[in-house]
């Protein structure tokens, strides 16, 4: 009897398990459709947009092994993945029975490799905007419409410093065209859709939010992009990135992911960013950016101390270049530029990106501090060149003042001796530098935290020229007395290249 009642008492307890059970699965279903993963408007978006994005096929001839390794646009998420992948494999071959002998007879073969990659329509004439890395090197481009027509493309123009590129195909009819919005009046935490072509599948709709804005990675001089977690892989390159207006308020170029696949940290060009470029690429064929030729570096808080800058702001100038519009608009090293064209510049990098956008030949008001003042010069804006990637070096002085004793002092962690043809020789420094030689640096100090080393050169202290050891200690010492808390050091290194170092003095 006890034997059947601990049966009943058992499945009592079972089915009322089950019953919980039950109800603890129907509670996520339940939530999930409370809790759907977006605006229901985004289905509206895709039906809206979907038949101006387009796929980018590229083909290209390449010189090599039978068993080489198939070519990826440069800087596709796949790229390492594939490397290693291939590179095991292949060495995997040589060691079953000689395989790899027979590679050997196609050392000069040519061979066709292909890829994929996603861009959109934004005229009804045939217009394709896309990346650059996904037509780089191709020797045929194709544009592959949403019902699958092949149109063949002409490349009409690209940049490397934003990462775009301009196509042209031709059509009887017009095609489904979209339209840039505005990417600054995103907001965090905003809606977006992204449309591509992730692992060669097709058309493929992905939603998510905007993560950050103005994301620097690095990859350029004019980096701001967005950053979204809506997923975007391999393939989805060049493709748009979608407010849920419909309008195009990005261009999907990068991943951060160890995989290859998408973990939520993707990255676009803003329209913004994107617009001039690829109206210059449409008119030129070429862009046309703004220069004024000088060489900049972040003002810090310890920079914006010295300088009497409070708060730190602007970008600071650590050299001129002899042939840019900034040296005879009156621009100096150590000056702090704080406004462009009537635009603040709050930080280093957006100096750059504002000059791009500025028209070449203009004439620009420049508001820059120097010395605790504000100033306002006037630059007739030259154009970048692509070439124009670091300041020209400057003429050798053929009236050089006659050569110092070597004298050698120690000052804030560093050890200085004057110039000398030998440390000249030793640390094969251009004749062009001129200044204090940096023999050594102590170790654990601030001045090896700020990366000095043996070599480099003070040609400053707080915006005067020091041209001998002692000239830099006076200085040191003045500024001490004064009760200056760091000293502002513009240095060179051996190839002439400025920066300005900020040092403690106490």
């Amino acid at each position: 009897m006890d034997g059947v009642l601990n049966e009943l008492a058992m499945s009592a307890r079972r089915a009322t398990f089950a019953a919980l059970a039950a109800g603890a699965l129907l509670l996520p279903a339940a939530s999930t459709a409370a809790l759907a993963r977006g605006p229901e408007n985004i289905s509206d978006v895709a039906e809206k947009v979907i038949e101006a994005v387009v796929n980018i096929s590229t083909s290209q001839n390449v010189e090599g092994r039978g068993n080489a390794i198939p070519q990826l646009p440069p800087g596709s998420p796949f790229e390492e993945f594939f490397d290693e992948f291939f590179k095991n494999r292949r060495g995997g071959q040589r060691g079953q029975g000689g395989q790899g002998g027979q590679g050997d007879n196609n050392d000069h073969a040519m061979r066709r490799v292909n890829s994929l990659g996603s861009g959109f329509i934004i005229d009804p004439s045939g217009y394709v905007v896309t990346n650059n890395h996904v037509i780089s090197e191709a020797d045929e481009i194709s544009v592959i419409l949403n019902d699958g027509t092949r149109l063949k493309a002409t490349l009409i123009g690209k940049d490397q410093k934003t990462d775009l590129a301009l196509l042209k195909v031709q059509t009887d009819k017009p095609l489904k065209a979209v339209k840039f919005g505005d990417s600054d009046r995103l907001r965090l935490g905003e809606w977006v859709v992204a449309i591509g072509n992730p692992f060669s599948l097709g058309g493929t709709v992905t939603a998510g939010i905007v993560s950050a804005r103005n994301r620097d990675i690095n990859s350029g001089p004019y980096d701001n992009y967005i950053q979204t977690d809506a997923a975007i892989n391999r393939g989805n390159s060049g493709g748009p990135l979608f407010n849920l207006d419909g309008d195009v308020v990005g261009i999907n170029t990068a991943i951060i992911s160890p995989t290859g696949g998408s973990i939520g940290i993707g990255f676009s060009v803003p329209s913004k960013t994107a617009m001039p470029v690829i109206e210059q690429l449409r008119q030129f064929g070429e862009t046309r950016r703004g220069w004024l030729g000088v060489k900049i570096q972040q003002v810090t808080d310890e920079i914006a101390d010295t300088l009497n800058l409070k708060p730190a702001r602007g970008a600071l100038v650590a050299g001129v270049d002899d042939r840019g519009p900034a040296k005879p608009g009156g621009i100096e090293a150590g000056d702090v530029i704080v406004k462009f064209d009537g635009k603040d510049i709050k930080e280093m990098r957006d100096l750059p990106r504002v000059v791009a956008d500025t028209p070449v030949g203009k004439d620009v008001d420049v508001v820059i501090v120097r010395k605790g003042a504000e100033l306002t010069k006037t630059v007739k804006l030259g154009r970048l060149e692509d070439n124009d990637q670091k300041l020209a070096a400057a003429a050798p002085n053929k009236e050089a003042a006659p050569e110092q004793k070597t004298v050698v002092q120690k000052a804030l962690g560093l050890n200085l001796a004057n110039m000398t043809d030998e440390l000249r020789k030793k640390y094969k420094i251009k004749d062009s530098v001129k200044g204090v030689v940096i023999t050594g640096v102590d170790a654990g100090t601030p001045a090896a935290d700020k990366r000095l080393s043996p070599g480099d050169v003070v040609v400053e202290v707080a915006q005067e020229e020091v041209k001998t050891a002692t000239d830099l200690q006076k200085r040191i010492d003045q500024l001490k007395k004064d009760g200056r808390k760091a000293a502002l050091l513009l240095v060179s290194n051996a190839e002439g290249e400025l920066r300005f170092v900020a040092l403690s003095l106490q």
